[in-house]
């Protein structure tokens, strides 16, 4: 019987054996997508009911204002006005290490993720406090139409991108490191500078983790629990290039109020 050319596929793979690894493949990253997808709109919904939990538009219920005239609860100038704030930026950044240090099942690590996209969407309520609900809608489409461009890419080509992948971790780190040290700058150059690296970064790692991905496949399929984990552990990885890549075209390119 011919052999099934595939770069993916284990060497002296079948035709008909390619055409059952395939038809796994994509429903392993169908169920990746899923997950990516549920906790990317869970992180909207978060986010906005916590907006709209912590602001108000009755001057007799404010208990603080912020300098573009949004007015904050009793609730709002607690965690807005306080280092309680900082808390909640990096409170993500902790799921993160724990996700990628500690061992845990395939159930465990579900929760977790779910818990994270709650926790980033608290983190990210801030969006619409400063930019416009229309400019952020145009935003987030433009970054969905980009991240499933790039990730189609990904998976489609048949160029080997393994070579990408120490210098843009180098990248994010160095972007991160940058992006504490703005926190105290507050330098308008140098949070676009970020925010133009971070686009760039962020869209060659969605290329770049989509054929990951994709490889890891062949080192878990036909393991039910390895596969799940997987699957959570790529949807994970994918979310946070989307979030990344919409939050810093959100900052290039949204409406302030």
């Amino acid at each position: 019987m011919a052999q099934y050319n595939n770069r993916y596929a284990p060497t002296g793979t079948t035709r008909t054996e390619g055409a059952v690894v395939d038809q796994g493949l994509r429903s392993y990253m169908l169920g990746v997508y899923n997950y990516m997808t549920f906790a990317v709109a869970l992180t909207g919904v978060v986010a906005f009911a916590t907006m709209a939990f912590l602001t108000t538009n009755d001057p007799a219920l404010a208990a603080a204002k912020l300098r573009n005239g949004v007015m904050l609860t009793a609730a709002g100038k607690a965690v807005y006005l306080s280092p309680l704030k900082y808390v909640i930026m990096f409170a993500p950044l902790a799921f993160i290490l724990l996700m990628s240090f500690a061992r845990m099942s395939a159930a465990t690590a579900q929760l977790v993720f779910w818990a994270f996209a709650v926790v980033m969407g608290v983190s990210m309520s801030w969006i619409f406090m400063v930019y416009k609900l229309g400019s952020i809608g145009q935003i987030f489409f433009i970054t969905a139409a980009a991240f499933a461009s790039l990730s189609l890419y990904g998976y489609s080509t048949s160029k080997d991108l393994s070579g990408w992948g120490s210098f843009l971790i180098m990248g994010v780190v160095g972007i991160l490191l940058a992006g504490i040290v703005n926190i105290f700058l507050q330098s308008g150059a140098l949070q676009f500078a970020i925010s133009v690296i971070g686009v760039l970064i962020f869209a060659g790692l969605t290329a770049y983790d989509t054929q990951r991905i994709k490889d890891e496949y062949y080192t878990v399929a036909g393991d039910g629990e390895a596969m799940k984990s997987a699957s959570i552990f790529g949807a994970l990885t994918l979310y946070l290039d989307f979030v990344n890549m919409f939050q810093f075209l959100l900052s290039l390119f949204g409406s302030r109020e």
